[in-house]
């Protein structure tokens, strides 16, 4: 079930901070990620490794690495954030379970997961990245580039 799953919506969250903050040229590390979040490095961890084994993340080692996106993020869709994050966070076995849940309850919950997932589709990282800048967020700057002749 899509609808209001945690670690589904810490995925999207993951994978816009890294959009906003590193793109795909610069890094950002998993510490200044749960920083930024509010949240305990280590239990953003797993989920950093299950974005980076599918792809949508790219790791990088060393002293300074870190993770920045894996395609353009014109090309990653929220769908595909949430299947890949929900698909190690199986749902709970236990729940109701009577006539009403089984008739009626869970093929409401399902058609809505159908429209959720469809309207997730039609959504990008880069049209969170737009809709950031449009409520005021400031991307940080880019280093400049510099030589010597």
């Amino acid at each position: 079930m899509i609808v209001r799953r945690d670690r589904g919506m810490l995925a999207v969250l993951i994978i816009l901070d890294v959009a906003f903050h590193a793109g795909r040229t610069s890094t950002v590390s998993a510490a200044d990620i749960a920083d930024r979040a509010g949240l305990a490095r280590r239990g953003i961890e797993p989920l950093l490794q299950t974005l980076s084994r599918s792809g949508l993340l790219e790791s990088i080692r060393g002293p300074r690495g870190g993770y920045r996106l894996g395609r353009p993020r014109r090309d990653i869709h929220l769908d595909e954030v949430m299947r890949i994050a929900l698909s190690e966070d199986p749902l709970p076995e236990e729940g109701p379970n009577g006539e009403l849940q089984s008739k009626v309850i869970d093929p409401l919950w399902a058609d809505l997961d159908r429209d959720f997932a469809a309207r997730l589709h039609g959504v990008t990282v880069d049209d969170l990245i737009k809709r950031a800048e449009a409520a005021g967020l400031a991307r940080p700057l880019a280093e400049p580039i510099t030589f010597s002749i």
